[in-house]
């Protein structure tokens, strides 16, 4: 029997196993597929929520958790496992000048985050020259970081098995057990799993896995996304215009994204993502009209009322855990959320308030 049944492989899955494990936990990750597969490996991976003074403060608490730690988290990867998830500090410039007031009221509370106004060609010129012509005012956040979404659940699942914990791929949890008000275990595909303790950390899907316990408000969203062969160094900077983003990746490839779309767990793409993706990267980054896009894809988020993620045990089942909700700020809330959800499991002093991501559960 094992302490602990995690029930999703992604990127709140492994990165909670890995902190239980830790711990002293003997924990076991069960994946209906590839773990590391669904919205982690999707994502762009910027380490900040784009225009972040858009959102509650639970979302930024998260976030400045994981922005501190996000560094050390990589090197640890790369010399445990060889694999490197590229923690890149690109900077994020934010190229809607109506954002300049409410962003810099919000730099005034949060002064860990340098953020700096920047008027006239020539200063954006200093930061980012591929964009400047094009605009005259920019909102400058120097310090913000990215990882490469795929590399870093790659490396988390090397990190994984260099520990000895198992993850069972492929297997389908059919049902979490519960007796008189406690976790029992899971039911799957390949047999009755017993644990003291179930962790849902299955993003888009967490809702269908805990539908006779809690309505969870976890639901499919929809990004596409497309990336760009372009020449190295073509641009150095992640930037942000009206809603869409361009990062560049330390090879050339440069991403561009994404769409927000409520089509249930459909993972295809369109044509007219496609276009609409295109037509604002090149609004962006005129030089992109020349490099062959490499890529298209689409991931599924876990979508929550006003981004906020669940996190915490069931109020009525013993044992019963849940990390979800994430939206579309998985990367940069994950080491926060994660923290959080071990110090809860483990009964320690916890990282911040749990009250604001308890809600769903009432």
């Amino acid at each position: 029997m094992t302490d602990c049944v995690i029930v999703g492989g992604g990127l709140m899955g492994m990165l909670s196993a890995r902190m239980l494990h830790d711990k002293g936990l003997n924990v076991t990750v069960v994946d209906k597929g590839t773990p590391g597969q669904e919205s982690s490996w999707a994502g762009g991976g910027i380490l900040s929520p784009l225009y972040p003074w858009r959102y509650p403060e639970p979302v930024t608490r998260l976030a400045a958790l994981t922005q501190g730690a996000s560094e050390v988290l990589a090197q640890e990867l790369l010399e445990e496992t060889g694999l490197d998830p590229e923690w890149t500090q690109s900077g994020l410039l934010v190229i809607d000048s109506e954002e300049a007031l409410t962003a810099t009221a919000w730099a005034d509370e949060h002064s860990d985050i340098p953020l700096h106004l920047l008027h006239g060609q020539q200063a954006i010129t200093a930061v980012e020259p591929a964009i400047a012509a094009l605009h005259n005012e920019a909102i400058w956040m120097p310090q913000i970081a990215q990882f490469r979404n795929p590399r870093l659940v790659k490396a988390l699942r090397a990190s994984l098995k260099h520990r000895g914990i198992p993850i069972l791929a492929d297997c389908a949890v059919t049902e979490i057990q519960v007796t008189q008000g406690k976790v029992i275990g899971v039911n799957t595909e390949q047999g009755p799993m017993p644990a003291g303790q179930v962790l849902v950390c299955s993003g888009a899907w967490s809702a269908r896995l805990v539908e006779s316990w809690a309505s969870l408000p976890v639901e499919p969203v929809r990004g596409q996304m497309l990336a760009f062969a372009a020449p190295h160094g073509l641009l150095n900077r992640m930037v942000l215009h009206r809603q869409h983003y361009l990062i560049p990746r330390r090879d050339g490839l440069i991403l561009a994204g994404s769409t927000i779309e409520h089509v249930g767990f459909d993972h295809s793409v369109t044509q007219s993502a496609r276009d609409s993706l295109t037509s604002a990267a090149i609004d962006i980054l005129p030089a992109l009209k020349d490099c062959q896009i490499a890529h298209h894809w689409a991931g599924l988020r876990p979508g929550s009322p006003n981004g906020v993620p669940i996190i915490g045990e069931h109020a009525d089942i013993k044992g019963l855990f849940i990390n979800a909700g994430h939206y579309r700020n998985g990367v940069v809330m994950s080491w926060g959320s994660c923290q959080l959800l071990t110090q809860l499991m483990l009964g320690e002093v916890t990282c911040c308030d749990p009250q604001p991501y308890r809600y769903a559960f009432n």
